[in-house]
């Protein structure tokens, strides 16, 4: 493996669930401190920067977090993959100089209802908000397809859930900690045909950070750390409205992050797949390749997704199924756990033994209308 690429140094996920009395930017500032404080680095090491959200609030943040000597600033928002995708930017900045310590935050406040969070309406806003669009009804749009075309049930997206949810009971800061069963999920109450309630992603404050640093910094560090090893990213177009539901960005994501990190999937010891739904799981598993298309529900039957045994584990936190979701977009958690995984840091009874490359996968938008698709490689044996 190579030890010349960019290397994740410190990883914080704020403890927080519900934040009524701090503001987004404190929330910006907490995880900043936590994650440079992981890597055994202070704020004067950071030159580079990488957030998301709002217009300008790349700018708002640098000024806030009082950072001063930035060389390098990424405002890239593609959605809940976003964090995703600035840890594959801020390692080519690193590759090319243009910094050496990547400081990354993300926070938000969706469940204390600062009407903090989604991207501004696009041009397509005129033609297809007017008719009622929502998130949980095109993801269910892309569940019903799925179902029409490979005979998918409701209760193997439900796997998904009960796998999440029996890791989440070792999470103390999980939102929900109490597992379900096949049952529970498919008899709550139906949200939008065919997703129910249990089959939908959590809610909550809070937020997350990572600090990514050159190999010579990593090298200077009393501290583990994990390579970034690939990065692939993929935008799906809505095709003018004639759209195929039943794949998702990563089957082009995926590819380059393989190629790039020069493994197969057979070497992927543990993977945090994005959880926006349950069927956001059984796609992006399926166009990720590691079952074919139309296999996805039978994939995750018996098993394969629990840890520490299963064939793949996943999701070890409990995901934004049952763990965390901050600000309405989940991929900074999945980076953050897939580190933990790989430093042999997760909680004891999902620890996967001997964890040496670990995938980090994002969705940003929706399967519905127009996405992307972020995939990361880390490895573990720097």
């Amino acid at each position: 493996m190579a030890d010349h690429t960019a290397a994740i140094a410190g990883v914080y996920e704020h403890p927080t669930r519900e934040a009524p009395d701090k503001s987004t930017a404190q929330l910006h500032g907490d995880v900043a401190v936590g994650a440079l404080e992981d890597a055994g680095l202070e704020k004067g090491d950071v030159d580079g920067y990488f957030t998301a959200g709002r217009p300008g609030r790349v700018m708002s943040m640098v000024d806030y977090l009082g950072l001063q000597d930035l060389e390098y600033v990424d405002s890239t928002d593609v959605g809940g993959t976003s964090y995703v995708s600035h840890v594959g930017h801020a390692a080519a900045a690193i590759a090319e100089g243009k910094c050496e310590v990547a400081l990354i935050t993300m926070a938000g406040r969706p469940r204390s209802r600062s009407g903090d969070g989604g991207p501004p309406s696009g041009p397509q806003a005129d033609f297809e908000e007017t008719y009622g669009i929502g998130t949980v009804n095109m993801y269910a749009l892309a569940a019903r397809r799925h179902m029409h075309e490979h005979g998918t049930t409701a209760e193997q997206l439900a796997e998904v859930r009960v796998a999440a949810s029996e890791h989440a009971q070792y999470n103390e800061d999980a939102m929900f900690q109490d597992p379900v069963t096949v049952e529970d999920v498919v008899e709550s109450r139906l949200v939008s045909d065919p997703l129910h309630l249990l089959d939908c992603c959590v809610v909550s404050d809070g937020g997350g950070a990572v600090v990514v640093v050159s190999p010579e910094v990593a090298d200077d560090l009393d501290r583990d750390c994990v390579s970034v090893l690939g990065h692939g990213e993929a935008v799906k177009h809505h095709d003018a409205g004639d759209i195929d539901l039943t794949y998702t960005g990563a089957v082009e994501s995926g590819p380059r992050a393989f190629e790039e990190a020069g493994i197969t999937h057979d070497d992927v010891d543990y993977a945090s797949i994005y959880d926006s739904f349950t069927i956001t799981v059984v796609e992006t598993l399926e166009d990720l390749g590691f079952c074919e298309k139309g296999e996805g529900g039978e994939f995750v039957e018996g098993g394969t997704l629990k840890a520490p045994d299963g064939e793949l584990p996943f999701n070890t936190d409990g995901g934004g199924l049952c763990n965390n979701h901050p600000a309405n977009r989940g991929g900074m958690p999945k980076i953050i756990e897939t580190v933990r995984q790989l430093r042999g840091e997760a909680n004891e009874e999902v620890q996967v033994p001997d964890a040496e490359i670990g995938l980090s996968h994002g969705t940003g938008g929706s399967l519905g209308t127009r996405m992307t698709s972020t995939t990361l490689v880390l490895g573990g044996d720097r």
